[in-house]
């Protein structure tokens, strides 16, 4: 831990039963039943709350990096994240694909926000290294 940084919030949650468990928060306003990918149990899984989360802070990192450089995002801006669990040789993994659609906004400018998006963005900063990623401007 970085005993120099500012902790801006603390989410809490507490999880039972695993992936055919539930998971809710310390402020009651996450409460989900989780299920595994493909199960027919209702409930949703890591990988989809992980793709969510991810995507809703790389939009944030986006509109943050844009305000900085005095650009107006499109309000029909979407982000279309895959999370795939994986296996080869017996061990688990992630891998992930975002594709961003920005229409509205030239190509280059985009892309290099896109970038910058990419390096600020705190999940991006933890998986880093660790998932392999594609984001695609389409």
């Amino acid at each position: 831990m970085t005993e120099d940084a500012k902790v801006l919030y603390t989410a809490k949650t507490h999880t039972t039963g695993g992936r055919d468990g539930v998971s809710r928060s310390c402020d009651g306003r996450l409460d989900v039943k989780l299920s595994i990918p493909g199960s027919v149990r209702i409930g949703t899984n890591p990988e989809q709350l992980f793709a969510a989360g991810w995507s809703a802070s790389f939009e944030a990192a986006m509109e943050h990096a844009a305000s900085e450089w005095k650009i107006i995002l499109p309000p029909n801006l979407v982000i279309k994240t895959e999370v795939d669990l994986c296996v080869a040789d017996g061990a688990w993994f992630l891998q992930a694909r975002f594709n961003v659609s920005l229409s509205g906004v030239e190509r280059e400018v985009a892309r290099a926000l896109l970038d910058e998006a990419h390096r600020m963005c705190p999940y991006f900063k933890a998986t880093r290294g660790n998932i392999d990623v594609v984001i695609d401007l389409v």
